[in-house]
């Protein structure tokens, strides 16, 4: 299979014919269309090697999440990053591809913070390794990270090593009805003390409040913060896995827009829906694809940034950094020279 792939990346090479690099499609309306021919990577799976005493493991890329996080789960082991399963298809190469994180990702660590190191085939169809297998590794450029979030325009994934944290004893989640700015307050100063948090998420008048670690921590903390029992025992992990009804395709004329935000910043373009999530870091919001240069304005303001993620009548872009993206280009000519991979249509 890995041979089939490279020796497809090199003929789109050197015809300069742009490729789409689809796993299990889990992904699929989350992002804008993108040119070229299907570059097929879900059969090329498997997990390679597993050390669940030195807290390792290492699959190819088309191994749906699903699988490792049981095979993971069998050890007492999770991904700590959370990465969103899609309801069990999404596979690891898309998930590092986007580099998107779940609930629990303030606490544990984002994806990239969980990547070891990473085996790719470069525009040209070169297969390059970065990083390693062990947490000790070190040397040379962090050149495994910078493929985190890319969205496969640096290179096709086709393997990957990522460390692993033991699950938590007991978890349990306590939940406050409050308005949205004394939601965002009261979850930063649960975040500056020593609680043993792992998710803190807004929607709709309730802040959920998740406690993750020791049976005695857990028991302490639930005492102490009040709060209701949550009667939807399973909402964390569908905010995981994507499924809540925050996230169904928006009717036309409107867009799911992705906020990245300062945790402490208040409340932000209030009249849209939002749930928000990791404490007030991660914000979806819900509105009008006219307003594309309104939320961008307003993120940029509060010092973070808007990304359009989900629409089914256009995608409007914002205005980017210019330093940034004449670094972002240089890399990219250096890994794809004739930028065939995952080129967006219009690009």
């Amino acid at each position: 299979m890995l041979t089939d792939l490279q020796a497809q990346l090199r003929q789109a090479h050197a015809m300069s014919v742009p490729v789409r690099i689809v796993g299990a499609g889990s992904k699929q309306g989350w992002h804008a269309p993108q040119q070229g021919e299907a570059l097929h990577v879900g059969s090329h799976a498997g997990i390679i090697d597993y050390a669940p005493a030195e807290r390792v493991i290492s699959a190819r890329a088309g191994t749906r999440l699903a699988e490792i996080q049981a095979v993971l789960a069998s050890q007492g082991q999770m991904l700590a990053a959370e990465p969103p399963d899609f309801g069990g298809h999404a596979t690891l190469g898309g998930a590092l591809a986007t580099g998107w994180s779940g609930p629990r990702r303030p606490w544990a660590g984002a994806m990239r913070d969980q990547l070891l190191g990473v085996e790719i085939l470069n525009g040209q169809g070169e297969l390059l390794r970065f990083g390693g297998r062990v947490m000790k590794n070190v040397a040379g450029f962090d050149l495994a990270r910078l493929m985190v979030g890319a969205n496969g325009t640096l290179g096709l994934i086709t393997e990957a090593h990522l460390k692993v944290l033991p699950l938590p004893e007991v978890e349990t989640v306590r939940v406050f009805e409050l308005p949205q700015a004394d939601a965002i307050a009261l979850a930063n100063r649960l975040c500056a003390a020593p609680w043993p948090l792992s998710g803190a998420a807004w929607q709709g008048g309730l802040l959920r409040i998740r406690l993750s670690g020791n049976a005695a921590a857990v028991a302490t903390a639930q005492q102490q913060l009040g709060g209701e029992p949550d009667v939807e025992r399973h909402w964390f992990a569908r905010l995981q896995a994507m499924q809540l009804d925050s996230f169904a395709p928006p009717s036309a004329e409107q867009g799911l827009w992705r906020l990245s935000l300062p945790q402490t910043c208040p409340p932000l373009l209030a009249d849209y829906p939002q749930l928000i999530d990791w404490a007030g870091g991660r914000r979806w919001l819900s509105a009008p694809l006219a307003a594309a240069q309104a939320i961008s304005t307003s993120a940029r303001g509060a010092g973070g940034h808007a990304l359009l993620q989900r629409s089914q009548a256009g995608w409007p872009t914002a205005p980017r950094n210019p330093t940034l993206l004449a670094l972002e280009a240089r890399i990219r000519r250096a890994l794809d020279p004739r930028q065939i991979l995952n080129r967006r249509q219009g690009d």
